[in-house]
């Protein structure tokens, strides 16, 4: 019997060429790398040109994560670079042109370009007044030169597609600068529209990332829709660093030790409940410049009232080795009956069936079993009615002489003005009477305060900030930016492990200013502490949780400005894989789509089929 033949026609592989301004370490284009499109046998393989930065550590490791050179090049113009820096530029320096753009490409045109300019100007991080300095509108100004310097080198052969990002402040800091880029755009013949994404749910993060969009796409060369790519999911935190060693272990390498805090510091995070940030220490009382209602002690008390293992050794012997002040007791298997406690059965009950001990001249309690389990009842008690409760819906027993330990009452009532010991008092209710002892414990002298503790005006930085802020294990993170740290953000994290080493030395308590690394107990049982700078990549997606990632350099304050400031891989990926498929739709003559995914920029729907504010 004869089957069918299938013939399958070989894949048509197409470039999909990418290059990035302001490219950082290069996590936009790692994302770029990895992503993939189809649309029939066509298939899209993407291809990295390059990368331009300013910062010489960046460009080092955008070449080992892009997997191509990159280019160290300043793109200030002299004004800026006068401006920004507060100086003339060294001898030698000079004006980027689109040469040095085509130089950095490795003279290929690519189909997309992304730019994520410098946003420090923008940042909600940086106090209104500062982002109006010279220096950080030059910075700003910057963003405006780069799109400038790319349409230019590119003008005879436009890149189809163009992905500009930043932070969502720019759209009102920087609304200045954003129309005049957006103009010069449709100057070049492309549709614009922007928009705000969740990187987090584009990469299926750990993280909550919201970042600003402009999406450029010229007209006469993609006709197609371009769709959003799909949401996903958050995860918890707990999901990436539970695949990850504890914090300081060697074989994880020098980017997951934990940050030297200050002593301070470490204290006021272990009062930070998990979810929370800074105000949940307005709940703590303070006296004197310290907590009143706790007492801070090195794990173990330093030893005291510990008991050894039989098996384990002891600790060092000192000249006051006693109970109280280490652990110097011991866990011992063996029984020896003490010649004081005579039988071994002082304070012993015996059995009704058994026969007593010998009757000695001290037949007490302490110094034998002396007590018997007498099974015979002799009828009520002759005190009923001690320490009876009696329930507010039942009779009382009678009253009898013996009132000092007699008969009580479950009163389902609350506490009238009578007796207001311990009270609360509401805020619109009056108070009791005050008298010379009113504290407390005599009287309704308390009120229930629904005014907020900390009166916090609009511009606050402390009002929505997060500052001191504890991330659950099992929620996601906030955006990982590049100036993250215990005091500007919720960057610690409720860890439920517990390392079993304890290390030993001095159990002294450190100077409030005294830097450390801490391993303290919260109050929830977990360790409280700042995210390693491996962990922060890796909610970055930067690094698999079981890798380990070595950036250029060996300072911690470099690596996490750098990772702060990179764009997350995978929520990259996620955008290029819907670029792609537009670009090969467009390639293989079609100009139309159908899909369930909402077009991008959901609020406007011509998105990238019109230009918005202009002729198609």
């Amino acid at each position: 019997m004869k089957r069918d033949a299938f013939i399958t026609a070989p894949d048509d592989v197409r470039d999909i060429r990418h290059f990035h301004l302001f490219c950082g370490l290069g996590g936009g284009a790692r994302g770029f790398n990895a992503a993939s499109a189809r649309v029939g046998n066509m298939v899209g393989r993407f291809r990295c040109l390059g990368g331009i930065d300013v910062d010489p550590a960046s460009i080092r490791d955008f070449s080992r994560l892009a997997g191509v050179p990159g280019t160290v090049l300043d793109l200030f113009d002299r004004e800026q670079y006068r401006a920004f820096h507060g100086s003339e530029p060294a001898a030698g320096w000079r004006e980027a042109t689109t040469a040095d753009i085509h130089r950095a490409a490795g003279g290929e045109r690519p189909h997309i370009v992304f730019l994520s300019a410098p946003c420090k100007g923008f940042s909600g991080l940086l106090a209104e007044g500062k982002s109006r300095t010279d220096k950080y509108q030059a910075l700003n100004r910057l963003t405006l030169r780069g799109v400038w310097l790319m349409l230019e080198a590119w003008a005879d052969d436009p890149p189809e597609l163009i992905l500009f990002e930043n932070v969502p402040r720019i759209a009102t800091r920087g609304r200045h600068l954003l129309d005049q880029i957006s103009a010069l755009l449709r100057q070049y013949g492309y549709a614009v529209a922007e928009t705000t994404h969740d990187c987090g749910q584009l990469g299926a993060l750990a993280q909550s990332r919201k970042r600003f969009l402009l999406v450029a796409r010229h007209m006469a060369k993609v006709p197609p829709f371009l769709y959003e790519p799909v949401s996903r999911p958050l995860q918890g935190v707990g999901t990436v660093l539970g695949r990850m060693p504890l914090p300081g272990d060697p074989a994880a390498g020098p980017m997951h030790r934990v940050p030297a805090l200050m002593w301070k510091t470490w204290v006021r995070l272990a009062f930070v409940t998990a979810g929370s940030d800074w105000r949940s220490l307005n709940r703590l009382a303070i006296e004197d410049g310290k907590l009143r209602d706790y007492l801070i002690v090195p794990e173990m008390h330093n030893g005291a009232l510990g008991v050894r293992r039989w098996e384990e050794p002891s600790g060092v012997v000192a000249g006051a080795s006693r109970p109280m002040n280490g652990a110097f007791s011991i866990a011992d298997p063996r029984f020896e009956q003490s010649s004081k406690w005579r039988d071994g059965q002082a304070y012993g009950v015996r059995k009704w069936s058994a026969h007593t001990g010998t009757v000695s001249g001290k037949t007490m309690p302490g110094q034998g079993a002396y007590c018997v389990a007498d099974p015979r009842h002799g009828g009520p008690a002759k005190h009923s009615n001690e320490f009876r409760i009696v329930r507010f819906d039942e009779a009382a027993r009678a009253i009898t002489s013996a009132h000092g330990t007699g008969q009580c009452v479950s009163d389902p009532r609350p506490a009238g003005e009578v007796f207001g010991k311990y009270a609360v008092t509401p805020f619109d209710g009056a108070a009791g009477t005050v008298i010379s002892g009113s504290t407390t414990g005599q009287g309704a002298f308390a009120v229930a305060d629904p005014r907020p503790g900390m009166q916090r005006q609009r511009g606050d930085h402390y009002l929505t900030g997060g500052h001191y802020g504890v991330v659950p294990w099992a929620s996601s993170c906030g955006a990982v930016s590049a100036s993250a740290c215990h005091d500007n953000g919720p960057w610690t994290v409720a860890d439920p492990r517990v390392c079993d080493s304890v290390q030993g030395g001095d159990f002294g308590m450190p100077a409030a200013a005294d830097r450390l690394v801490a391993r303290i107990r919260a109050e929830d049982g977990t360790w409280h502490r700042p995210f390693t700078t491996l962990e922060l990549a890796a909610l970055q997606s930067l690094v698999d949780p079981e890798e380990v990632l070595e950036l250029d350099g060996l300072s911690d304050s470099d690596w996490r400005e750098r990772i702060g400031n990179a764009v997350p891989p995978d929520a990259a990926q996620a955008i290029a894989g819907e670029m792609g498929r537009t670009l090969l739709l467009a390639w293989s003559g079609e100009t139309f789509t159908l899909s369930s995914a909402p077009i991008w920029v959901q609020p406007a729907l011509a998105a990238l089929t019109v230009a918005q504010g202009g002729a198609a």
